[in-house]
């Protein structure tokens, strides 16, 4: 029988760390949690990511998630869908501003994960959007991934049919931006 790890990483967010369209074990979720086992990191990851997920639903249910996790490390991808229904920038800052100040309530460290979105909304939406992450990892002292679709993002062929949600031959590119901030944090808590 094999004992659970001590510590847990939540990821939190949309249809892209869902793994939306993909087999289980493709998502890049799923890597982390490969990587952690290889890596000996002893983190139990659970990915309470919905697809269709936006800031509103994602407050709606952080603090029954947080209660059922109890998570040392939550890394919040949301955001996504707000910005693509053309919500107000100030609702979805609002929004991630109250998950992130449940998770530190719960004694959880955020890893804060920006999203971009298409120049067809407008420079001046898309600009507001993309600086709700940097500010609010700049005012809360957070870990920043600036990016989830880093390096890719402009590349029809690493999507799906859909052309919104990342192939299976994309999410190791993903799991790798996201590890540029998660590996560091997680290596200096090891050495606590």
């Amino acid at each position: 029988m094999r004992l659970l790890a001590a510590r847990t990483l939540l990821v939190y967010g949309d249809s892209l760390s869902a793994g939306y369209g993909l087999p289980r074990d493709k998502a890049w979720v799923s890597l982390l949690a490969e990587r952690l086992k290889q890596q000996q990191i002893d983190y139990t990851v659970a990915n309470a990511s919905l697809s269709g997920e936006t800031t509103l639903g994602g407050l709606n249910r952080i603090k029954p998630t947080l209660m059922r996790h109890h998570p040392d490390i939550v890394l919040l991808a949301l955001g996504a869908n707000d910005a693509l229904r053309g919500q107000s920038v100030d609702t979805i800052q609002k929004n991630l501003e109250a998950m992130i100040e449940a998770c530190h309530k719960a004694n959880a460290q955020v890893v804060l994960i920006g999203m971009r979105i298409p120049p067809n909304y407008g420079s001046a939406y898309v600009n507001k959007f993309r600086a709700v992450y940097e500010d609010l990892a700049q005012r809360h002292k957070l870990p920043l991934v600036p990016f989830l679709l880093e390096g890719f993002g402009g590349k029809a062929d690493y999507f799906q049919a859909d052309g919104i949600h990342p192939a299976a031959h994309a999410q190791p590119v993903i799991l790798e931006t996201v590890w540029k901030t998660l590996g560091p944090l997680l290596a200096a808590k090891n050495k606590k």
